[in-house]
C-alpha cells in the first residue's frame, strides 16, 4: 500500500508540475513575444526621427550607409533598414545586411523564417524604417525562462518524493501496527490487543476486532469445556463398561455369547481411545506449547518409550537412539511434547508392520524422528494425514487425530513437523521427524 499510494502520489505531483511548468512556459512565451514587439515598435518610433534628420542632413549617397559609420561594431539584438518606396536600401545598422529585408513596405509586423519585423513609415509613404528581431532570440529568451521553471523540479521532485514517503509511512504507521496484532491472533492467542493512540478511523476497527475476539474466545472456551468434560465424564463409565465387559468374557463359555461379548469390548476399547484422543485435542487447543523456561526433553523421550515398552504387545518393538550428550534443552512445554511423542510411536506401532522395529531417534540439534516398517504412503496423502478424522488407506483401528493433535502442539511449540514415506534409509515405511529450533 505503501508502495503504490507513493507512486500515485508522486507520479500525480510531477505530472501537475510538468503541466504547470508547459502552461507557464506557454504562457512566458505569450508575454514574451508581446515585450518584444512592443520593444520593436517603441524602438521603431523613437529611432524615425533620428533617421530621417540623418538623411536630410547628409549628402545623397548613391551607395547604402550605415547610420553611425565609425563607432565601434558590437552585437546587435536589433538590426534595421531605411528604404525608399522602390525598396532600396538607404541606411542600414552594422548587423544588418545590405540586401532588403523580406518584408513588405507597409506599417506593421511581419514574419519571416529567421526574423520578426517591424516596419514604420514617414514622409508621406516615402521612407521606411524596418527593425528586425531575430526569432532565435525569442525562442533563446522563452528556453531559458522554461529551464528556470524545468530545473528546480529536478530538485524538487526527488525531495517531494522523500517528504511524500515519510508522511505516507507515518501515516499508515499504526495500521501496519494494527495489522501485525491483527495477525499474531489465532486460535491460541485470542487476547485483546487493547491499543490506544490510533486514529479515529482505526481505533474502531480495533474495538471492532477485539470484540469479535471476545466473542470468537466464548465460543471456542464453551466448545474445549464442553469436549473435555465430555470426554473426562465419559472415561469412567467406558472403564467400567469395559472392566464388566472383560469380567463377562471371563465368566462366559465358549460359544456365540462370548464372541458378541468380545465385539462389545473391542467398540468400548475404541471409544475409550477416542475420548483420551478427544482429551488431548482439549488440551492442545487450549494453547498448550510453548515455556517460559528451556528444560531437557531427553528425560520425557524416555519415560514415553519406557511406557509404550512395558505393554505386552509391544516387547521388542521399540528401539530408542540418543546421541551426543544426551540432553536436549529447549522451552518446551513437557505435557504437550509428551503428547505429541505418544501419539507418532502410537501411530507408528499402529500402522507398522507387526514384529517390525519402530525406531526413536533424538539428536542435540533438536530432530527427534520416529520410523517404522510399512507400505509407502504416496506424497499425495501424506500431508492429508494431518487434517482431524483423515486416515490413510489402512485397516488397522485408531481415531484419525492422532497426527492432527501432533500437528498442533508442534506448531504451538515453534517446531516443524516432517512426514516422509518411505522412511529414510529405508525402502519403505513411514517417518515423522520434528525440528525444534
Amino acid at each position: 500500500m505503501t508502495r503504490k499510494l507513493m507512486l500515485w502520489l508522486g507520479g500525480a505531483t510531477l505530472l501537475f508540475w510538468v503541466c504547470a511548468a508547459t502552461f507557464g512556459a506557454l504562457v512566458m512565451r505569450e508575454e514574451f513575444d508581446e515585450v518584444f514587439d512592443s520593444a520593436l515598435q517603441e524602438t521603431a518610433q523613437r529611432l524615425m526621427p533620428l533617421v530621417v534628420d540623418d538623411l536630410f542632413q547628409r549628402a545623397h549617397s548613391p551607395d547604402p550607409r550605415r547610420m553611425g559609420d565609425g563607432v565601434l561594431e558590437h552585437e546587435e539584438y536589433l538590426t534595421y533598414q531605411v528604404r525608399d518606396r522602390e525598396g532600396r536600401v538607404l541606411m542600414h545598422s552594422h548587423d544588418a545586411p545590405a540586401q532588403p529585408f523580406d518584408a513588405p513596405l507597409g506599417r506593421g509586423f511581419w514574419d519571416t523564417a529567421t526574423r520578426r519585423i517591424y516596419t514604420e513609415e514617414a514622409v508621406s509613404g516615402t521612407l521606411f524604417l524596418q527593425i528586425a528581431d531575430p526569432l532565435a532570440h525569442r525562442r533563446e529568451a522563452t528556453m531559458e525562462g522554461a529551464l528556470s521553471l524545468v530545473l528546480p523540479l529536478l530538485v524538487l521532485a526527488p525531495l517531494s518524493m522523500a517528504v511524500i514517503w515519510i508522511v505516507i509511512r507515518r501515516a499508515l504507521g499504526p495500521i501496519e501496527v494494527l495489522r501485525r496484532e491483527i495477525g499474531a491472533r489465532d486460535g491460541g492467542n485470542l487476547s485483546p490487543m487493547g491499543m490506544i493512540g490510533l486514529p479515529v478511523e482505526l481505533d474502531t476497527i480495533a474495538a471492532s476486532v477485539d470484540r469479535l475476539l471476545e466473542r470468537l474466545r466464548m465460543a471456542l472456551d464453551a466448545e474445549r469445556e464442553f469436549a473435555a468434560n465430555s470426554a473426562h465424564e465419559l472415561r469412567t463409565p467406558i472403564a467400567g463398561a469395559l472392566a464388566q465387559t472383560q469380567r463377562l468374557i471371563a465368566e462366559l463359555p465358549q460359544g456365540a455369547a462370548k464372541a458378541r461379548a468380545r465385539g462389545i469390548e473391542t467398540s468400548l476399547s475404541s471409544l475409550g481411545h477416542l475420548v483420551e484422543k478427544l482429551l488431548q485435542l482439549a488440551r492442545a487447543e487450549s494453547g498448550i506449547g510453548i515455556a517460559d523456561h528451556a528444560i531437557d526433553l531427553v528425560p520425557a523421550v524416555r519415560l514415553v518409550v519406557e511406557d509404550f515398552r512395558r505393554r505386552p504387545e509391544n516387547a521388542g518393538r521399540l528401539i530408542l537412539d540418543i546421541d551426543g550428550s544426551g540432553t536436549l534443552i529447549r522451552k518446551v512445554d513437557v505435557d504437550a511434547f509428551a503428547i505429541v511423542l505418544r501419539n507418532l510411536i502410537e501411530n507408528a506401532l499402529i500402522h507398522g508392520l507387526p514384529d517390525t522395529p519402530v525406531t526413536v531417534s533424538a539428536r542435540i540439534d533438536g530432530t527427534i524422528a520416529i520410523a517404522n516398517a510399512g507400505p509407502v504412503i504416496p506424497v499425495a496423502e501424506l500431508q492429508a494425514l494431518t487434517k482431524r478424522f483423515k486416515r490413510g488407506a489402512t485397516t488397522a483401528t485408531g481415531s484419525g487425530l492422532g497426527l492432527a493433535i501432533a500437528e498442533m502442539l508442534i506448531q504451538r511449540m515453534g517446531a516443524n513437523l516432517e512426514l516422509a514415506s518411505p522412511a529414510r534409509g529405508r525402502e519403505n515405511g513411514f517417518e515423522a521427524t520434528i525440528r525444534i529450533p
